[in-house]
Parts: structure tokens; sequence; C-alpha cells
């Protein structure tokens, strides 16, 4: 299995732009794949779910137009249909995913400092979450 790490991610989203920052800063080889240009297959977005350790409906970005539009907070939908609604949905996809191996962690979301007019700090949890997928090792 290969340690070099990948991330999922889109460019134009703060949290991604930030923990690709935090591996640049921690000298990890890692690969980015933008999945808005090379999107994911529903084999491939399955296999993300299982490293996540997460069910579909849980990667689901709820506050997105299109979530709301297709009905998926009231609609009981198969984790085959989800996936497969993300693959054709993108938007639909909580970003980034961080994978190493066969574990992957999610991004979770930032909290910005209110009371600075500096950029807000890289929160401890990317941190730890980030540390998380550099020191899985060889276990795998």
């Amino acid at each position: 299995m290969s340690d070099k790490i990948k991330i999922y991610q889109k460019p134009t989203c703060s949290k991604c732009r930030t923990t690709i920052g935090l591996l640049k800063d921690r000298g990890a080889d890692f690969e980015s794949i933008n999945y808005y240009d090379t999107p994911l297959s529903v084999q491939e977005l399955r296999s993300l779910v299982d490293k996540l350790g997460i069910a579909p409906r849980d990667l689901l970005r709820k506050g997105e137009q299109v979530y709301r539009d297709l009905g998926l907070a009231k609609a009981e939908l198969s984790d085959d249909e989800l996936i497969r609604l993300m693959v054709e949905n993108p938007d639909l996809i909580q970003r980034p995913i961080v994978v190493k191996g066969n574990k992957a962690v999610l991004g979770p979301p930032l909290k910005a400092s209110m009371n600075s007019s500096e950029p807000p700090n890289v929160s401890a949890r990317v941190e730890k979450r980030c540390q998380k997928v550099l020191k899985q090792t060889d276990r795998q």
C-alpha cells in the first residue's frame, strides 16, 4: 500500500487550500486531486466512503443548493443511490478528503478568528486530523 497521501479537493475551497498548505508545511509527499476536473467514479467514491468509515449520507454537503433541489433531506435513498448522486453532483461531496493507505479523514470546518484582521489560523482540529493521517504507518 502506498504511503503517499492523496487529497481530494476543490481548488476554490478555503478548507482545501488550508489543508494543502498544512501538508506542504509539514513536508508531506502528497497528490492533490481536483475531483471536479477528474471526476470520481462510483467505485472510487464508495472506496473513499469505506476508508472514511462513515455512511454515504454523512459525506453530503447539506448546505448546497443541489441538496435542497434534490430534496435529499427528506429522501429515503439507498447508499448506492446517494453515492451515484454525489458522483453526478460533486458539490454534494464534503471536502477535503485526505487519504493515506486504507484510511481517510474528512477536513473539519475551520473557525475564523472574529477578533483579528489577520487571516484565520488553522484550527487545532484540522492540524490534529492531518497529523493523524501523516502518522499512519505500514499498519495498513
